[in-house]
């Protein structure tokens, strides 16, 4: 157990030792302004003007519009792929519902897959579709994230930047060159960066084996430098092209956490407000190091029955080794569990175990997780997301002790909270009404693979993943049909813009307010007791949002699991 510990603290320490050094980068990027030369070059092609600032509407729209007009054409381009270059394998076009799916999945960040990468997309496809619409994706939630800040640090003006600037400084000036760097690190692992669709290789048994290659590398690193997920391969992170080594796995989970955790600290610096951004930070580490712990202990113990097979327990485990199914042996435990914990905290998807084979607890884990969806989060929205909880519980503890709703020297309103309230709420309507609509519907549940509170339990992860824009899976869900195919797919577009919108509108009310200067009577907000409140009531709003759900799933499974059933 104390090589486990040290494995969880070597990758805390090192996350920790990326703030400073992203952060300070990402607010040079965000707030200087001179224009390097591919930027002028698409501007001028854009007829955009980049010193004309936008209040939020106008940033609101063109941050949709343009994600509307790269899904069309990623939609496209997966509809016509046997017409496309680069697939000596010949491929066939996807059908209309799942290139609509997987159109929606990646322009939203989310990268859920109803198909298996190898077997459904060409080169081509896998880069001018998937790759692009994961650099554009990210660079939209990073810039949304960046027009936010802007809006809270504004002293009475409209103005939260220029879409279009950021959007182009997000990708030619951090994007592109952490995901170069990171590209070139996989390769020396052993990931393969090919055009070629195919290689034979003479197994050490003599049979030829025929292997699927492509540019795996350069798409493994912004799956998960973007926070996006998916996979090269159907067996995504858990595949030895997509994850080689150990090193790669940690890799993966640094470029999960760097860009997320990096805007705590960018955020403390363009409002000159450093110590609000340490609280931040620290609300995300004591959500993820709590889940952390309690996935690490579920699948450590494992399952219970063993203990009336007549096992060894003299290490005091329910099951020796602990719960091993459906995970890589060269990662074990430790590493599994914190790529699990990981990956749905920062809602990239990228997985390196099969969660549907999780205990029921460890599976709990990464649902609750994006169904927070602010620990950490994906780049940008995860931000976003805390700063409205922030907002809430400024707003709750004041009018609970009689302190002014103050927050960042802005007074909350009626309006501010009723925003936010849209984004809160927004997120549970999505995941429990398409889930209850699923559970009704003709023909649905065929889809499942294991009856029971099991089978519920993949059927909300399913639409949990899509809204949170996480794109996971517990891969027990048949969801390349028709139906799933639309209604995950609305429920991605519906969670993207339904909570990162609102979100938007009301940092731009609060650019319009002037700063109130703090009297006796504002809750200060970059306080340890602060740090823990907000942290309660995520907790508690969520607690209370989704516990009937969970209890119908994971809780009543593992309840049953001591009891020694099994779905």
């Amino acid at each position: 157990m104390s090589i486990d510990l040290l494995q969880f603290a070597v990758v805390l320490a090192c996350m920790a030792g990326l703030v400073f050094v992203a952060g300070r980068w990402l607010t040079r990027v965000l707030t200087e302004h001179g224009h390097i030369l591919p930027e002028r070059i698409g501007y001028r092609l854009l007829g955009v003007e980049p010193t004309r600032g936008m209040d939020w509407k106008a940033y609101g729209l063109a941050l949709v519009a343009s994600n509307a007009a790269m899904m069309v054409l990623g939609y496209v381009l997966l509809r016509v792929q046997a017409l496309l270059p680069f697939d000596a394998l010949q491929r066939p076009a996807q059908s209309a519902d799942l290139a609509f799916n997987t159109a929606a999945s990646f322009i939203t960040n989310t990268n859920w897959q109803s198909y298996s990468g190898e077997s459904s997309l060409s080169n081509f496809s896998q880069m001018a579709v998937i790759t692009f619409l994961m650099t554009v994706s990210a660079a939209s939630g990073i810039a949304g994230c960046a027009a936010f800040i802007r809006g809270l640090a504004q002293r009475g003006g409209n103005d939260v930047g220029n879409y279009w600037v950021d959007f182009s400084r997000i990708i030619w000036r951090i994007l592109l060159p952490i995901c170069l760097v990171l590209s070139l690190a996989y390769v020396w692992q052993g990931m393969p960066q090919t055009l070629t669709s195919s290689v034979d290789a003479t197994t050490l048994e003599g049979p030829v084996q025929h292997m699927v290659v492509g540019p795996v590398a350069s798409l493994e690193a912004i799956k998960h430098v973007g926070t996006n997920g998916g996979g090269f391969y159907g067996a995504n992170a858990a595949h030895p092209f997509e994850n080689p080594t150990p090193l790669t796995n940690l890799l993966h989970m640094l470029a999960m956490f760097l860009i997320p955790s990096a805007l705590t600290y960018a955020f403390g610096r363009m409002l000159s407000r450093r110590r609000q951004g340490w609280a931040f930070l620290a609300a995300f580490l004591v959500m993820f190091i709590g889940f952390l712990s309690l996935e690490y202990s579920a699948e450590r113990q494992g399952n219970p029955v063993f203990t009336t097979l007549g096992v060894d327990q003299t290490r005091g485990e329910l099951q020796p080794g602990g719960n091993m199914e459906g995970k890589e042996l060269r990662f074990g435990i430790a590493q599994t569990s914190a790529f699990v914990a990981t990956t749905t905290a920062a809602t990239t998807g990228s997985v390196d175990a099969m969660h549907d084979s999780l205990t029921p607890l460890g599976g709990l884990v990464p649902m609750f997780l994006m169904m927070l969806n602010d620990v950490f989060g994906g780049v940008g929205v995860g931000f976003i997301n805390l700063a409205g909880f922030a907002i809430l519980t400024v707003f709750l503890v004041g009018m609970m002790i009689g302190r002014t709703p103050e927050f960042l020297g802005k007074k909350i309103e009626a309006r501010e909270i009723k925003l936010v309230m849209l984004a809160v709420l927004a997120h549970p309507f999505i995941i429990l009404g398409f889930t209850a609509l699923a559970s009704v519907w003709p023909g649905a549940q065929a889809s499942l693979a294991n009856a029971g509170p099991h089978g519920f339990s993949e059927l909300i992860y399913a639409y949990t993943s899509g809204t949170a824009n996480n794109g996971s899976a517990f891969a027990g869900l048949n969801a390349n049909t028709p139906f799933f195919n639309t209604t995950i797919g609305l429920a991605m577009l519906f969670g993207r813009y339904f909570t990162l919108l609102p979100m938007l509108a009301a940092a731009g009310c609060l650019a319009t307010k002037r700063t109130v200067p703090e009297s006796a009577g504002t809750l200060p907000t970059a306080t340890p007791l602060f740090t823990a409140l907000l942290v309660f009531v995520v907790l508690v709003v969520g607690g209370l949002t989704f516990l009937p759900a969970l209890a119908l799933g994971p809780i009543v499974e593992h309840l049953a699991m001591l009891a020694g059933q099994f779905f």
